[in-house]
């Protein structure tokens, strides 16, 4: 399947989906130095986006999450990739400044934790 959306930040990247249904917090929600979220109650609490392609539908949070993700880029704890529905300022920054493809406008639904995923300028291809 293949689903056209907007290019944040362009690259080609193909790893597997981790996806949540919930808003990311980079700031506090997420361990910088072993990429674990750590926001209590979060659906993905526990788990690393360490080398993932993280789906989420938007960010929130405070804009110090730009430079958090940038951190875990540095640190190599960050996704190797981001797909969101409606990707917001947060995020967007923090993928421009660290380099990794970002893509929105996407029906994040339709991915599935454990799909490869690829984002390929401006593309997702799932192979299920």
């Amino acid at each position: 399947m293949k689903l056209k959306g907007r290019i944040i930040f362009k690259g080609n990247v193909k790893g597997k989906a981790l996806v949540t249904s919930q808003p990311i917090s980079f700031f506090g929600g997420i361990d910088v130095d072993t990429g674990i979220v750590v926001e209590k109650g979060h659906e993905l609490e526990g788990k690393s986006i360490k080398g993932k392609i993280l789906v989420f539908p938007s960010g929130k949070g405070s804009t110090v999450g730009s430079y958090t993700l940038y951190r875990m880029k540095k640190k190599d704890t960050a996704p190797v990739g981001i797909i969101n529905r409606e990707c917001e300022t947060i995020t967007a920054v923090g993928a421009v400044i660290s380099s990794i493809p970002c893509v929105d406008k996407i029906d994040v639904s339709k991915i599935k934790n454990n799909d490869v995923v690829e984002i390929i300028e401006g593309m997702v291809k799932i192979n299920e």
